[in-house]
């Protein structure tokens, strides 16, 4: 009689899979998971923050009560930082052409910024100001001929002057100030008014 034990076979494990599958499919799987969660980290470290408080240059301009009245009210090239105005505010967006000044102050009051320009500048260094406007923004970007410098970012009793658009403090402007508590009516509308701006 033989002693020798018969050997059985360890039945497959589940990790081993079916013969003939591919293991392929579960790598490729794991490598995108992998690289997704990379992706996701690089967004969050390398993307910057948004510039927020006071820019530097900003000056605090005094500025009237915000009452409601019509006619003219400020000289050609004034870039006024409040006070009285036209009852109607101006609908945020991006313009080629003038806009009044009156209308403008009423958007400030609402909450609104500025961005006034020189016409000098040309169309493509206008243009790029357009970056600044959107529907859902509280942003209103026209030329103004002879102002005092080639960009004037204004919001309600805050201006400050700009040679370049290119300028981080004009996006730092833009954050700090729009829809500002500094402004009398903040929650005001910027559409609905006078003007069609384009974005």
């Amino acid at each position: 009689m033989s002693n020798k034990k018969k050997i059985q076979k360890a039945p497959a494990t589940k990790t081993q899979g079916m013969p003939g599958e591919s293991p392929w499919p579960k790598r490729l799987a794991w490598i995108g998971g992998v690289g997704l969660v990379v992706a996701l980290v690089l967004v969050v470290f390398l993307s910057q923050p948004e510039l927020r408080g006071v820019p530097d240059g900003t000056e605090t301009q005094a500025v009237g009560d915000p009452a409601h009245v019509d006619g003219q009210l400020h000289e050609d090239g004034e870039v006024p930082a409040g006070g009285a105005h036209n009852a109607v505010w101006q609908n945020c967006g991006f313009y080629a052409d003038e806009v009044n000044s009156e209308n403008a102050v009423h958007s400030l009051e609402h909450g609104a910024v500025w961005i006034a320009y020189d016409p000098a500048l040309g169309s493509s260094l206008a243009d790029e100001l357009r970056q600044y406007v959107s529907r859902n923004e509280k942003v209103l970007v026209s030329p103004v001929p002879g102002q005092s410098a080639p960009i004037i970012a204004t919001a309600w009793g805050q201006q400050l002057e700009l040679d370049d658009p290119s300028d981080t403090r004009l996006g730092q402007f833009v954050n700090e100030f729009t829809g500002s508590s500094g402004a009398p009516e903040p929650g005001g509308r910027c559409n609905g008014g006078v003007g069609s701006p384009s974005f």
